[in-house]
């Protein structure tokens, strides 16, 4: 697959940038971030996406224009911002990677480089809304966590079609209503917000699960009902999309779970449960294994695109037709396959790959390049701990680092990496350790396939020539 097709879908599949007839909502479901009370219930975090809903401001709704990319809304414990607001809503790609432009994504991440996003963000969008000291420096003003969302955790958003009519009347419900926050972490958390959003679309159709939430609403369960809905109604072309934690120094996030799930999953919590109330453990336990199971990486693995689900609907009508032949449903299988692949990636190609990346490490260490492979790790690590990220005058993300007791620039994204003033040697160690993270990670944690393409080509890019290899060997 070439370079330009995989950008393209990246842009078109991923943020559906182009204009279209078709609008989307979809529930966003971000993995555990292991802090907090996160440490103990293992929830993670629900939002939702609207494809043909766009800001008017951080606490308005409009109609998107052409060739917008639709926006997230999302509410927290609280926003901290100068008035209690219950929502927030920003654009996709700045949810998602913290910038307007998907080509402008870090391809590395860091606390400082999310913390220059915040910050970037607040200046330009916020600045009428966050004017206090608290909201403009506390970590805890959770309208940092609706920047680059991907850089400090992985996360799923399950899909499916809307009309102008129902995308009209949920922005005039929540214009003309207060947006003031009553957030309360048993009956109106983030996932009741978004169980209550999407009830204005498709009443029932996201509901909490008692039994396994013990009576209140998990992000999972939301998900896991909405799922259900779309898969007994094929017209709704539902699909998912993930996104994947980006590579970085940043801790690695936490699968999301239910509360019967956390029981079960949890050694922290089994083990006191076991010897307190043993007596309620099976129930528990049977009540995950029963009704609480819901992979999102399966669910994507299996929806990635609104094609591979329609061919799932067609494979099981076949099965159920005594008129369908087995040549049949082996084309529909294999049509399915084919379309995984395309976004998923077999493990076959994976595996292609790893093996191509350890030769192109092996000559890296044998041109000097690389001390060692052990030195992938080192060099994330020095650039999270030693660059200093700024935005250029264009809003282009950058890092300043020093090398060889000169200070040198390297540019974080697809569309900067190899422009004119960014660091070749830095640039193509920072494309080697991003490759490298990507190739070991689990499914749920890597790339998609697209992602992963245009990666490796830049990779391929960046190597630097003969004439760069003696400043290479001094700066390693």
């Amino acid at each position: 697959m070439s370079r330009s097709l995989a950008i393209a879908l990246v842009l078109c599949s991923w943020l559906c940038c182009t204009g279209r007839a078709r609008g989307d909502v979809g529930i966003v479901l971000n993995e555990s971030l292991d802090t907090s009370v996160a440490r103990i219930t293992g929830s993670g975090h629900s939002a939702v996406y609207l494809s043909r809903i766009c800001p008017a401001s951080p606490v308005k709704l409009r109609l998107c224009g052409p060739h917008e990319q639709g926006s997230v809304m999302s509410n927290y414990t609280t926003l901290g911002e100068d008035k209690p607001f219950e929502w927030n809503i920003v654009p996709l790609s700045v949810f998602v990677y913290g910038v307007p432009d998907p080509q402008s994504r870090p391809l590395f991440t860091s606390w400082k480089i999310k913390n220059a996003l915040e910050e970037n963000y607040r200046e330009k969008v916020l600045s009428d809304y966050c004017t206090g000291h608290s909201c403009q420096t506390s970590g805890k003003a959770e309208w940092r966590e609706m920047v680059s969302a991907s850089s400090e955790r992985t996360l799923y958003i399950l899909i499916v079609s809307t009309t102008i009519e129902q995308d009209r009347a949920l922005i005039e419900k929540f214009n003309d209503a207060p947006n003031v926050n009553h957030f309360n972490g048993a009956t109106r958390n983030c996932a009741d917000f978004t169980r209550n959003l999407i009830d204005t679309y498709f009443p029932h159709a996201a509901h909490r699960d008692v039994m396994n939430d013990f009576g209140m609403t998990s992000p999972k369960a939301v998900a896991r009902s909405f799922a259900r809905y779309a898969h007994a109604r094929p017209e709704t072309q539902y699909y998912v999309l993930h996104f994947a934690q980006l590579p970085g120094t940043i801790k690695r996030s936490t699968e999301c779970r239910d509360g019967t799930e956390q029981l079960y999953r949890s050694k922290k919590l089994l083990v006191p449960m076991a010897f307190f109330a043993w007596h309620e453990l099976p129930v528990a336990v049977g009540s995950y294994m029963l009704t609480g199971r819901f992979n999102p990486e399966h669910e994507f693995e299996s929806h990635a695109t609104i094609r591979q689900g329609e061919l799932g609907h067609e494979i099981e009508v076949a099965k159920d037709d005594d008129d369908s032949g087995d040549a049949q449903l082996s084309d529909l299988e294999a049509a399915m396959r084919q379309e995984r692949v395309r976004v998923v990636g077999s493990e076959k190609e994976w595996d292609s790959y790893r093996e191509q990346f350890d030769s192109i490490v092996a000559q890296a260490v044998d041109d000097h390049i690389l001390a060692s492979r052990d030195s992938l790790g080192r060099t994330a690590k020095d650039l999270g701990e030693n660059g200093r990220p700024y935005l250029d005058e264009r809003g282009k993300l950058w890092l300043e680092v020093q090398r060889d007791g000169k200070t040198t620039h390297v540019g974080l994204s697809p569309e900067n990496l190899l422009a004119l003033g960014s660091d070749r040697a830095v640039a193509y160690k920072l494309m080697l350790a991003h490759v490298a993270e990507t190739l070991k990670s689990p499914a749920r944690q890597r790339e998609t396939m697209p992602e992963f393409i245009e990666a490796w080509n830049l990779m391929q890019q960046a190597r630097p020539d003969e004439s760069d290899k003696p400043s290479l060997a001094m700066g390693r």
